[in-house]
């Protein structure tokens, strides 16, 4: 069974494995969304909006998490959302944001603006890298 244990892993071990290597901040709080905008002000914020029952989303996720390679004093702020867990969220982001609801999606915020977003395979570590000075 410890092969199947390792690739059907339980949803908590698998999030927490993949996000140990990424800066991510998880996003648990519907409050959290206020900070966001206030600090995409000064740097640039990404939500990266997760399925923890999703195949194509974990395999995404395991893409992003091996190409990012950032500094850790660049001026960027990676928000984890499980889906699952967090649906409202989810929501209240789409309506704050005017960005459809995806998953899994990337939404990359400047001065209280998503200047990119976009979802399955069009997700880019080098992508967002791009909107960060």
């Amino acid at each position: 069974m410890g092969i199947f244990n390792k690739l059907f892993n339980s949803e908590k071990t698998e999030s927490s494995e993949s996000k140990s290597e990424t800066p991510w901040i998880d996003l648990n709080a519907m409050e959290q969304l206020d900070e966001i905008e206030k600090i995409s002000e000064e740097k640039t914020v990404g939500i990266l909006k997760h399925s923890t029952r999703c195949g194509i989303s974990r395999m995404v996720l395991k893409m992003f998490e091996s190409d990012y390679n950032l500094d850790k004093d660049k001026p960027v702020e990676l928000y984890f959302l499980d889906l699952i867990n967090h649906r409202d969220i989810s929501n209240e982001i789409a309506a704050r944001f005017n960005v459809r609801h995806e998953s899994p999606q990337l939404i990359v915020i400047k001065n209280r603006e998503v200047v990119h977003h976009a979802s399955h395979q069009a997700i880019s570590a080098d992508k967002l890298a791009s909107f960060v000075k």
